[in-house]
């Protein structure tokens, strides 16, 4: 299969820790990019002057709605031969990591920032800081006049991220069965990881699967435990060619693999909501590095809930369709057992940081790679596998990084 050649690499990385929003220091997002940009290069000893590549989150980036690039390139006083902006809700970060890897591979670039700022930023004496609050009261969906959602979801009550996710797990209840304790397995052995982890935001915080069957239904079956819990922080990576990875501090991850796919915006859409579109990005991700999901030594799967989880590891092929229940209950997630999944302690536990909240898993995947993740460090890790999921399970990516 054409692509990637893995002659790119993750080389740096620097991650704010999360915050809960009223705790943490309101930054400008200029600031944030330009901050973690120091970070991630003082972390793969490179310099700013090798940076000649930039990707970024447009939405919601507080100084400006256009030319983003362009602004936060002025700001981190460079010049750039690919610029991108990348707007997959919670698969950006994969999205961003595979585009700065093509680039690198066609010559456009020899080191890509890829930067996701995700604390609160200032507001302005003419700005309306209840819009955010507006904003989240309908999850992603959009409200303008002329949405298909505005007209056809909201006014029936399917709104906000909760009521798509739980009616993914009962639509799967209905197909396959349903065991609430596997469910619950998955947070808590994700807490078990965070409590690896001194970043994680539930760090020192053990859970019990009876804890999490006894936590607050949310949207039924989804308890409060089985949902991330929105925080502050903001994340980046630099993306580098052979040539400069050969002179980073750290063991570089590269980019072998990669898969995306754009199913729908809203799961009323889905022709089979249990049959997700990481199954293509997967199998593309898988068949371009030449490996098969046994190969992996980490998962690190994007876990907004317990259920995108579950329908992960079955659609990307590490257990057949309708097997994610057992698989979960037969194998020790944790990064002391035989399939290490979210070794940091997924967004479950580590925290989700808004659309940088994915980043969090390539993050991982890198440190655990480069032998740099403390007490959780695999004893072996030179293969591991990424997912990101947008929306309902509307948008999914899937990347392979490999150890050198």
């Amino acid at each position: 299969m054409t692509g990637l050649s893995g002659k790119a690499a993750i080389v740096g990385a620097a991650q704010y820790r999360p915050e809960k929003y009223q705790t943490a220091p309101q930054m400008f997002h200029l600031e944030q990019v330009a901050d973690l940009a120091g970070r991630a290069l003082r972390d793969a000893g490179l310099r700013r002057e090798d940076l000649d590549g930039l990707v970024i989150n447009g939405p919601h980036f507080h100084e400006a709605s256009v030319f983003v690039p362009a602004m936060a390139a002025e700001y981190l006083g460079i010049e750039v031969n690919f610029a991108e902006v990348v707007d997959l809700g919670g698969c950006t970060p994969v999205g961003m990591v595979w585009r700065a890897a093509a680039a690198i591979e066609m010559g456009l670039c020899q080191a890509v920032l890829c930067v996701l700022p995700a604390r609160m930023a200032p507001f302005g004496p003419d700005e309306d800081p209840a819009w955010m609050a507006r904003a989240m009261r309908f999850g992603g969906h959009s409200t303008a006049f002329g949405a298909p959602e505005a007209e056809f979801d909201l006014p029936y009550g399917h709104m906000g991220q909760n009521t798509g996710y739980a009616m993914i797990a009962q639509r799967y209840a209905a197909r396959y069965g349903y065991d609430p304790k596997a469910m619950a397995k998955i947070a808590v052995d994700q807490r078990t990881n965070a409590l690896a982890n001194p970043e994680a935001i539930f760090h020192g915080q053990p859970l019990s699967v009876e804890d999490v069957l006894a936590s607050r239904k949310v949207a039924d079956p989804l308890h409060v435990l089985e949902i991330v819990m929105p925080v502050a922080g903001g994340a980046a990576v630099i993306v580098a060619s052979k040539e400069l990875a050969a002179r980073a501090k750290h063991r570089p991850a590269f980019v072998t693999g990669f898969g995306e796919r754009l199913a729908f915006k809203s799961p009323s859409y889905a022709e089979e909501m249990t049959e997700t579109p990481i199954a293509h990005a997967a199998r593309q991700a898988f068949a371009m590095s030449g490996t098969r999901p046994g190969d992996m030594d980490v998962a690190q799967i994007y876990d907004c809930y317990t259920i995108t989880v579950l329908l992960s590891l079955e659609d990307a092929g590490f257990c057949g369709k309708g097997e994610g229940m057992a698989f979960v209950r037969e194998h020790d997630l944790t990064w002391k057992g035989n399939f290490p999944l979210n070794t940091h302690g997924g967004q479950l536990s580590f925290g989700q940081a808004a659309a940088a909240g994915g980043m969090s898993q390539v993050i991982e995947a890198y440190t655990q790679i480069a032998g740099r993740a403390g007490e959780r460090q695999l004893s072996r890790c030179d293969q591991a596998f990424v997912s990101g999921t947008g929306g309902v399970m509307s948008e999914q990516g899937a990347l392979i990084l490999q150890g050198s």
